[in-house]
């Protein structure tokens, strides 16, 4: 028994000391990553930036440390913020000759994907080479690789040019054979965000409106990849009803959308000789997250600044709110960004503000609450607004008092529209499961939002009516912000979703330009000639997000990589009852592919 204990106390000693040594090493390994992220070193002569097209194109990095080390789902392409300062740093800087673009099998919002294109095609103003190569190009990451110079592909490859598609999922039978049901109050037409829940196909005022945006976007794509490479669009059509991906690659150089089919050490001798190295040379490459933090030559800190505010993600009212979209994904916290905005309001030396908004909304109390915040910011300084990839509903509505906004022609914006949702499990529980309720009230509703039962007549009607009074309060905003008439702003609301490009026909946008664009336009209105850029929020401590993400960030890693495309949909069902009562978004999942 002694040698029992023994032992098992001495198992336990070992266990412990490795337990430590391996957070030891763990600690000094992250401090590690984290030191080597932050150097600055030169541009060395003759080198090429690389740039891995291979993941989700998100507006900023998200990733931590610790979800790089364990959830084995990295994402190797960095935030759009990051590509675009290292592309335009590119530019600039004499020692870099070209860009490699590799792994074009990225995914993104059409805006977010087209801003990041004319980062590059800014880039060749400077003379500078262009080539792409990839296995397989994705249809967003041939979009890109598409103003390339030359594009090549391996000979076993493909590229999928297909179209655009939507096709939501309806939930209302599954719920049924469950025994719920959803109590939806709505104002708008369009506001097809509850569709799935309380319809089995799309209403013929979403499918028209689907239609529209999805056709606005497409006709982009088209334009911008005929005018590159020199193909029609009618070419461009034909290749895409016949679903070119399934054809050999040698058809897709016949078609001219590649120039050559090769493999990756014909690619790698191909830019030796644009870099005019010997064969016994090593070509030298500098990837985006480098670039980005190499120093700019000559610069100089000014006085004056114009602040970047990036607001993204879902739009909660508190910190730790429940976001639908993505259980760990970015938050556009109420209380936070109204903070972070008197902060930059009492700042003497912010000049100016760009507010860089990338969200279909969210809470509509939290989305008045910013309005309020951008109005009183308003007064002080000017505030310019830079839609991304979404800024709709919510999005819109925190963006609408702005004294000027900027959109990308295939930002998806506009639905103006507020909306309700409360599900009734009432027969899943009493019926189903057999639970039976008793009541005693004081009131006559005292019980309202039992579980018992589902919302009588009176109960509906007190929330379709603070819904409609919802829905007037946010288009009085946007008729006051954007100097519109109020019946002309019910008139493009209803919920409808725009395009940037048809936003700014209809006066909800004022110009159509990227971040870089938005920025300057902040400095004319303050009228500030030479200023430097600060970007807000300041991302957290890595150790901070370490300890806020660990278990949540592995646990969502590995839920996105076993549900797939479903993934958005079961956490949207596994928070719902956490969500306001009251919502300004878009629909839940957009379902464009």
């Amino acid at each position: 028994m002694k040698s029992f204990i023994k032992y098992t106390l001495a198992s336990l000693l070992a266990l412990v000391l490795f337990t430590i040594v391996t957070m030891v090493i763990g600690i000094v390994s992250l401090a590690g990553m984290m030191a080597t992220d932050s150097m600055t070193a030169p541009v060395k002569e003759k080198t090429i930036l690389r740039i891995n097209l291979g993941g989700e194109l998100a507006e900023q990095n998200q990733e931590t440390p610790f979800m790089s080390l364990t959830s084995g789902t990295k994402n190797t392409v960095p935030g759009l913020q990051t590509l675009t300062e290292a592309i335009a740093k590119a530019k600039e800087n004499k020692n870099i000759k070209g860009i490699y673009l590799e792994n074009a099998t990225l995914a993104g919002t059409p805006a977010t994907v087209q801003e990041l294109r004319q980062a590059l095609i800014d880039f060749k103003k400077s003379g500078k080479f262009i080539v792409a190569y990839s296995d397989n190009y994705s249809q967003s990451g041939y979009y890109i690789s598409s103003v390339a110079d030359r594009i090549m592909l391996n000979p076993e490859g493909m590229v999928d040019w297909h179209g655009l598609a939507s096709e939501p999922m309806f939930f209302k039978d599954a719920m049924a054979k469950l025994g719920v049901k959803m109590q939806v109050f709505k104002v708008g037409t369009f506001k097809s965000a509850v569709e799935p829940f309380i319809n089995t196909a799309m209403s013929d005022a979403n499918r028209e409106q689907v239609s529209s945006y999805l056709t606005s976007i497409w006709n982009g794509m088209l334009k911008d990849v005929s005018a590159s490479r020199k193909i029609s669009v009618d070419q461009l059509n034909a290749m895409a009803d016949e679903y070119i991906a399934l054809h050999p690659a040698t058809y897709m150089v016949e078609k001219k959308l590649v120039d050559k089919l090769t493999y990756i050490d014909e690619v790698k001798a191909y830019l030796k000789k644009k870099m005019e190295l010997k064969d016994d040379e090593a070509l030298r490459f500098i990837n985006a997250k480098e670039m980005a933090s190499t120093e700019v030559p000559d610069y100089k800190e000014q006085d004056d600044k114009i602040a970047v505010y990036y607001a993204v993600g879902d739009i909660v009212q508190t910190a730790g709110g429940i976001n639908p979209m993505s259980s760990t994904g970015p938050q556009i916290v109420g209380e936070k960004v109204i903070d972070d905005l008197r902060s930059l309001r009492e700042d003497d030396d912010v000049k100016a503000v760009v507010l860089r908004v990338n969200s279909g909304g969210g809470s509509a109390y939290a989305s008045e609450q910013i309005w309020r915040e951008v109005e009183l910011l308003k007064q002080e300084k000017p505030v310019v607004v830079s839609m991304g990839g979404l800024a709709a509903s919510g999005g819109y509505y925190i963006s609408s008092g702005a004294n000027q906004i900027f959109a990308e022609p295939s930002t998806l914006t506009g639905s103006i529209g507020i909306f309700g949702m409360i599900p009734d499990a009432s027969e899943l529980i009493t019926q189903k499961v057999g639970v039976k309720f008793d009541v005693v009230k004081t009131n006559a509703l005292s019980d309202f939002g039992t579980m018992s039962r589902g919302m009588n007549a009176e109960e509906g009607q007190l929330m379709q009516t603070m819904v409609e009074r919802g829905y007037e309060t946010f288009t009085g905003r946007v008729a006051i912000g954007r100097k519109m008439k109020l019946e002309d702003v019910k008139a493009i609301a209803e919920g409808r979703v725009w395009t940037g490009e048809q936003a700014k026909e209809l006066g909800l946008v004022d110009k159509l330009g990227n971040l870089d664009a938005a920025i300057k336009a902040a400095a004319k209105l303050a009228k500030v000639e030479k200023y430097n850029r600060v970007n807000y929020p300041e991302p957290q401590p890595w150790y901070q997000s370490l300890l806020d993400k660990t278990k949540s960030g592995y646990m969502d890693a590995e839920l996105r990589a076993t549900l797939g495309e479903y993934y958005t949909t079961f956490t949207l069902l596994r928070t719902m009852k956490h969500q306001d009562r009251i919502q300004a978004r878009l629909p839940f999942d957009l379902n464009i592919h």
